[in-house]
């Protein structure tokens, strides 16, 4: 979903709020899920929400995220204000919602909430601290696992949402605390799937709702009318920075793949992938494919050896369901994948550029290895002094959020010191003074010769940027 940005402004929001101050089961009184009906009567207009957000608002809880900014003060400045350009430190703090997922003590919320932070504190309904450490970040998904130590005690928990039946239409409550007001309820109606293209997660398949969130909300639960979490609520499309009725949850399927990681013991999500790079198909693609509408997605490549390649999915190929549910862009494809465990069969459907269709039996793998990451962090009098390098292959590719078929070559994984100044986590180093790089081995050789100023090529988003630098 991409709004034309030539007609309308639009800010997308990160529901995080700057502020310094599991067995499911159903109410008797709720209708089941299939008996869906709009109100008949002014008697149906005056039902109330309340058997819900009695269920679901006692595992609802804030999370607070404390750390330590160090700030440059210009040296102008700091001779008005005191301590020259020496850096100073100021105390960042945050606040975001969250759900108690199990009773022991297991609180899910949005990576973005805890990001960089050094100290977490939970506050649960009865407005009791807890402090909270990581069992799992997935930056990738948005999502983060915590734990806080209850002392043997069963706290509320909610439930998340296994019956996968989420439909346009269902009225759905977003629980959290907007502007640190204090716990929050409202409710509407799940909008659209599948929507891609927004918020901070790879996995662009969000529900949609016009439930109002608004920044605090990040990280609390969208629930629906059995009281169940079927999404966590992430980002808002917004000129104003407010709830317009255009915001997006995480989808319960990612949420639950990421808990039960975290449950395992393990502190990164193993997805799989298909071994394809996928394209849209446009209107005008859809005629020269034989197609009626535009419907599906092209492989546009496949690598060699990887599942699709060893399943009998050729470039050019039209990919148009993952087990019978139908896909029309790239991020919805991944999504149907990757939210799957590797060693899992999926079903194909696959249209031929000559127009015969097949079913294909896909085995799921994770991205391999190849080449070794060889990660290393350099050092030394050099621009790259800081900064950890790694080999590119799927795997890491998988791990970064990158593209696997963006070639091979040396990519930064993360930068401190000197290289902050200049690297940012992604780029690809492609040439050091005039020479290309390959591989760590060699980027590391190179950054040890002996110079009085580099040429560094950089590889950032789609673009080439080179920098001169002196030391």
């Amino acid at each position: 979903m991409k709004p034309d940005r030539n007609l309308l402004l639009v800010t997308l929001v990160a529901l995080s709020f700057a502020n310094a101050a599991c067995a499911r089961s159903q109410p008797a009184n709720l209708p089941a899920p299939e008996r869906r009906q709009a109100p008949i009567d002014a008697a149906s207009v005056r039902l109330s929400f309340a058997p819900v957000v009695k269920k679901a608002a006692p595992a609802v809880v804030n999370v607070y995220s404390r750390r330590v900014v160090r700030t440059q003060v210009d040296p102008f400045w700091g001779m008005f204000m005191g301590g020259g350009g020496i850096p100073q430190e100021r105390v960042a703090q945050s606040l975001g919602s969250g759900s108690i997922v199990r009773p022991d003590g297991v609180v899910l919320t949005n990576h973005h909430v805890i990001d960089g932070a050094q100290e977490i504190t939970v506050v649960t309904s009865d407005r009791r601290e807890w402090p909270a450490h990581v069992l799992l970040d997935d930056p990738r998904a948005d999502l983060a696992v915590l734990k806080i130590d209850t002392h043997g005690e069963q706290l509320p928990a909610l439930a998340i949402d296994d019956a996968g039946d989420v439909q346009v239409g269902d009225l759905v409550l977003a629980i959290g605390d907007p502007f640190g007001v204090g716990q929050t309820v409202t409710n509407g109606i799940v909008s659209a799937l599948a929507r891609s293209g927004v918020g901070g997660s790879d996995f662009s398949s969000f529900i949609q709702t016009d439930a109002a969130i608004n920044p605090g909300n990040s990280g609390g639960p969208l629930v629906d009318m059995n009281g169940d979490l079927i999404g966590v609520n992430t980002a808002i499309l917004s000129g104003s920075g407010t709830s317009s009725g255009v915001g997006f949850a995480i989808p319960a399927p990612l949420v639950r793949q990421v808990v039960e990681t975290a449950l395992s013991g393990a502190h990164a999500v193993s997805r799989p992938w298909l071994g394809l790079k996928s394209q849209a198909i446009t209107g005008e693609m859809a005629g020269s494919l034989g197609l009626a509408s535009p419907h599906g997605v092209v492989a546009a490549d496949v690598w060699p050896g990887g599942p699709a390649a060893e399943a009998g999915v050729v470039a050019g190929d039209v990919i148009q369901s993952v087990n019978g549910q139908p896909v029309d862009d790239p991020t919805g494809l991944n999504y149907a994948v990757e939210t799957l465990q590797p060693g899992s069969t999926v079903t194909l459907q696959v249209r031929t550029p000559g127009g015969a269709e097949r079913a294909l039996k896909v085995r799921l793998d994770v991205p391999p290895n190849s080449p070794d990451r060889d990660q290393r962090t350099i050092a030394g009098a050099n621009p790259l002094n800081g900064a950890t390098v790694i080999n590119l292959s799927p795997g890491a590719a998988n791990e970064l959020g990158l593209d696997p078929f963006a070639g091979t070559g040396v990519i930064v994984a993360g930068v401190s010191g000197y290289a902050g100044n200049l690297f940012q986590p992604g780029d690809f180093i492609r040439q050091i003074n005039g020479q290309k790089v390959a591989t760590v081995a060699q980027l590391e050789a190179l950054i040890a010769q002996p110079a009085q100023a580099w040429t560094i090529v950089i590889q950032r988003g789609g673009r080439l940027i080179t920098a001169q630098v002196r030391i």
